[in-house]
């Protein structure tokens, strides 16, 4: 029921322009919309919505972008048809805005007022998305303020001590707000970055944790990509750095194949793997290598070793790693050359 909510809440809530043709109707809704002023708030926390509610015929709409990030879905619009679907875990919604039906799932849910956009902004009737969906809703006309009520799933489980801190930084102008410990539970509202998820705390503190994967079980396809991407980012700023058969992994100087990838994972995600390719190899889940993805280890033969050699895959069948005297570290193509000599992939993200 939470992801349920969850999702139809965050899809009603999307800022969206609409198309020339719905003008003419839009505009007349609009005449009979009255902006209301009041305060509204979930699970205690006060929302900021960009736009003020409005009165559609006895129908509080409502702008709810607060809402939708602290919700945790994923949206994606489709402006030929005006349709948003929207993914949370195994729940996917569809709705096409102004219709009076959406679906979930194989399930058609029927809304008793349309979504609608007015000034590019998405509104919605409070009420009977909320309640229809398990959440509570109050009205307390002494403070002007509507109360909404939700149970928030606290599924993501922390591995590692981590701070909570105020900002999705390590820096100095990041302070930590409480030291949470190995087995709490928090909830994440939202993928920051790479590095950074900001969660919610079973007593209510908002703050951001470090989205690494030694700290939190956290994880999803978005958060992987962008971890991806920043491995390869961080790996080619060593691009030409020479190489040398047993490089110290303490340093960045010089590199050979595995004190090359150790440096790469440990210093982006704290992922710390094994010094030799040998132990490398050991490390994570297995992948064939028709179901390789950006950040997967590949390993090679070589030195008439069974495993000799690794590389980091970095998409579009191109390969990080360095074993040349001149070359250094360098891309290159995972052509046939190395698929000849390719024993296994490792993932370890």
């Amino acid at each position: 029921m939470t992801k349920i909510k969850g999702v139809l809440l965050s899809l009603l809530t999307m800022s969206m322009l609409y198309s020339a043709s719905a003008h003419a109707e839009e505009t007349k809704a609009e005449a009979q919309m009255t902006p209301i002023a009041m305060s509204i708030y979930l699970d205690g926390q006060r929302l900021q919505p960009e736009v003020e509610p409005i009165n559609l015929n006895g129908t509080v709409l409502v702008p709810m972008n607060e809402l939708f990030k602290v919700q945790g879905a994923n949206l994606s619009w489709n402006n030929t048809n005006k349709t948003v679907t929207a993914t949370k875990g195994d729940t996917t919604f569809t709705y096409r805005i102004g219709e009076l039906t959406a679906n979930l799932n194989d399930q058609t849910l029927k809304l008793t007022t349309a979504g609608h956009i007015t000034n590019g902004y998405t509104m919605i009737p409070l009420r009977f998305v909320t309640e229809a969906l398990g959440n509570t809703v109050k009205w307390d006309p002494d403070t002007r303020s509507i109360q909404i009520s939700s149970v928030i799933d606290y599924d993501t489980a922390i591995l590692w001590g981590v701070n909570l801190r105020n900002l999705p930084s390590s820096q100095s102008a990041s302070a930590s707000l409480e030291m949470l410990a190995a087995g709490s539970k928090v909830h994440v509202i939202d993928e920051v970055d790479a590095l950074w998820i900001k969660v919610r705390t079973p007593d209510n503190k908002i703050g951001y944790l470090s989205a690494k994967p030694k700290y939190t079980d956290y994880t999803s396809s978005s958060l992987i990509k962008m971890q991806a991407d920043e491995l390869i980012t961080y790996g080619k700023k060593y691009l030409g750095k020479p190489y040398v058969f047993g490089a110290s992994p303490d340093q960045t100087d010089t590199f050979d194949c595995s004190s090359f990838v150790k440096r790469v994972f440990e210093d982006t995600l704290s992922i710390e793997l094994p010094r030799v390719s040998y132990d490398q190899a050991k490390i994570g889940k297995e992948i064939g290598i028709n179901d390789l993805r950006k950040g997967d280890l590949l390993f090679f033969t070589a030195r008439n070793l069974e495993i000799g050699h690794v590389a980091i895959y970095a998409g579009n069948d191109q390969i990080l790693h360095t074993y040349s005297k001149e070359l250094g570290v360098h891309i290159e193509s995972f052509g046939s050359k190395w698929k000849e000599r390719f024993v296994t992939a490792r993932r370890v993200f």
